[in-house]
């Protein structure tokens, strides 16, 4: 098992001449016994992912990621009955080329926000700041993909 170790950001400039990939992603979530697991297409490639509870940092949290045949991931979309999300993901190196971010570019009825992660090797390393990155999110579930399926940043954004 693997720990994710994570950051999340707005994003509030422009990233895209520094960014190196892009690719399409659709992703969504479902429950059995064991809890919530996400089902993602992301360049065509599936994965199926569960994630552990967050540690006290709001940070850290347990990962396991396997890669399944698309069919299988299609066949679990399928499941979820249209809630999806959909968005762009764009990678970008960090400027002292340590980390990569990755900028999600949401679609459909999350359509204008923009998310930049990074992972780190602990919770308190430090690391570059872009000039296009905004206020941190970490901390706010309401910017966790699964909160967006539920209540869809479109439905909050102009409430703040």
């Amino acid at each position: 098992m693997a720990l994710e170790i994570e950051r999340k950001f707005l994003v509030c400039g422009d990233f895209r001449k520094e960014a190196f990939k892009s690719c399409h992603v659709v992703q969504g979530y479902l429950r059995d016994s064991h809890g919530p697991f996400r089902v993602r297409i992301m360049d065509g490639t599936a994965y199926l992912t569960r994630k552990g509870a967050r540690d006290a940092s709001g940070t850290t949290r347990v990962e396991v990621e396997n890669e399944i045949p698309v069919s299988d991931a299609e066949f679990y979309l399928g499941l979820c009955k249209g809630r999806t999300i959909e968005k762009t993901r764009h990678l970008v190196r960090s400027s002292d080329g340590e980390h990569v971010w990755e900028i999600d570019e949401f679609h459909g009825l999350n359509e204008g926000l923009v998310v930049a992660e990074i992972e780190l090797g602990s919770a308190d390393e430090p690391f570059p700041r872009p000039e296009w990155l905004g206020e941190e999110v970490t901390l706010d579930p309401r910017y966790h993909n699964s909160a967006l399926l539920s209540r869809p940043w479109t439905a909050w954004a102009a409430e703040d």
